[in-house]
């Protein structure tokens, strides 16, 4: 391993080592097979450290110069293929920094004056998740914005609406689809807020204690578009907190994707019917012919198992670690690098099975609601706007649903005079007021289903997500 960064026998480490690492813990140390990821933003920071030490004058301006020039070389190199680091380079940032030895002699052994590994991998991994953050908002909204069509072209029809997966009340379509819109947007508010405390810069607070060197860590963090550093070295190099609130947030993002692709699976099936999937979203059996397998809302649901256990394992890798740096945090990225990119994926799957891959059938919903008992408590409405007490009410309907379930009918059946045989204030309006229609109209209560409310939220989140 000789010829590393420090030009020592030992490779990547200084002269207190005369023997390289055995070949087996040479693999199971390096983490170049993934934190290449961060190559990137490992050239963005080492850009503006070099910089910030031309500024404040540890190294010359024709240093920082070519310290730069080198790095660009380095990204060219990257684009083009040829930047191909192996086993014995270890990390990203010893990749890089041996590279620019290789470019620029010397000149090359300064760019890590004044920092460490640890607050630069630090501040790669903030950078990286900053953007994908960034691109995650875009996905949600780009959901959002999706639902919210299909609300808007379905914002007459109904749905049944259920309570312990039980018909409940029949509820207006686009209302059901603006619950999601609401849940995907908390998400975008996590996502934000979580964005919020990852832009903190460690950078400069070195191994653990900070450096003598004279730096300006707040000009290295204005350079990379940080709102702030670290004001405490140790928790600088050891916060790991934004990585688990990411997984949570992430987490989240996951079971409101999850519970719609359960509905879409349940809406999709031939005993429910409300929905057809296209062929663009949608697969087939390899031994039955006439199948039709919602394969992405199956897929959403079950990668939610993925992103539960990348929170579960970086909760666990931190609980127990010593300030400051400890190399468990290696175990970070591959956990928040699968995060990132299984939530995009389901993100983007969800959209595109919105925008293209579910066909409502208004005909087959109508019927639905036309067909059960989940009008019920629209006869005890109707007693009580009567001066009937709601309990008694209650009973009541409850005494009807029963005898129509004896004789195999619905509330819509009956006669007035039958109505009337349970109690006389029943007129001939009570029909109009059954109606599944007038049944979602009349909720018009502030966040409710009714058509004039759901056409308030509708304009409400046009206006927001245009």
């Amino acid at each position: 391993m000789a010829g590393g960064v420090t030009g020592g026998g030992s490779g990547t480490w200084s002269d207190r080592f005369d023997q390289g690492l055995h070949p087996a813990i040479e693999r199971f140390n390096a983490s170049i097979g993934f934190d290449i990821t961060l190559l990137q933003e490992d050239l963005d920071g080492s850009i503006a450290h070099a910089r910030m030490l031309a500024e404040c004058g540890v190294i010359s301006a024709e240093e920082a110069s070519q310290l730069c020039a080198g790095l660009e070389t380095i990204r060219d190199e990257a684009a083009a293929g040829s930047f191909r680091p192996g086993l014995a380079d270890e990390d990203v940032h010893f990749a890089v920094e041996r590279r620019l030895i290789t470019l620029l002699g010397p000149v090359g052994k300064k760019l890590h004056t004044g920092r460490s590994r640890n607050d630069q991998v630090g501040t790669d991994l903030r950078l990286w998740l900053r953007r994908r953050l960034d691109e995650l908002n875009d996905r949600v909204l780009r959901f959002q914005r999706a639902l919210l069509q299909q609300a808007l072209d379905q914002r007459t029809t109904l749905i049944p609406g259920y309570t312990h997966l039980q018909r409940a009340q029949p509820v207006c379509l686009a209302h059901h689809l603006l619950a999601y819109v609401e849940m995907l947007e908390r998400d975008r508010q996590r996502l934000a807020d979580v964005r919020g405390r990852v832009n903190v810069s460690p950078l400069g607070a070195a191994a653990l204690a900070g450096t003598p060197v004279p730096i300006n860590r707040r000009s290295t963090a204005e350079a990379l578009g940080f709102e702030a550093i670290y004001a405490n070295s140790l928790d600088a190099v050891s916060d790991r907190d934004f990585a688990v609130e990411f997984a949570s947030a992430a987490a989240l993002v996951m079971v409101h994707l999850s519970r719609l692709a359960e509905e879409v699976i349940f809406w999709a099936s031939e005993e429910c019917g409300f929905v057809r999937l296209s062929d663009r979203c949608a697969t087939g059996s390899s031994l039955m012919p006439q199948k039709k397998n919602p394969d992405v809302p199956e897929l959403v649901r079950g990668k939610c198992g993925r992103v539960f256990g990348h929170l579960q394992g970086l909760l666990t890798m931190i609980k127990g670690l010593p300030l400051a740096y400890n190399k468990d945090f290696q175990e970070d990225k591959e956990a928040l690098f699968d995060l990132v990119r299984t939530t995009s994926d389901c993100l983007e799957a969800m959209a595109i099975l919105m925008e293209e891959g579910v066909e409502f059938r208004p005909e087959r919903l109508e019927r639905a609601v036309a067909s059960d008992f989940s009008n019920a408590t629209d006869v005890a409405d109707y007693l009580v706007a009567r001066g009937v007490p709601f309990r008694e009410a209650y009973q009541l309907v409850g005494a009807v649903v029963k005898r129509c379930l004896q004789d195999g009918v619905l509330l819509l059946d009956l006669s007035l005079e039958q109505w009337k045989s349970f109690h006389p204030v029943f007129e001939a309006d009570l029909f109009e007021a059954l109606a599944p229609r007038q049944v979602v109209a009349a909720r018009v209560s502030e966040g409710g289903t009714g058509f004039v409310r759901v056409e308030e939220q509708l304009k409400r989140w046009e206006s927001r997500l245009a």
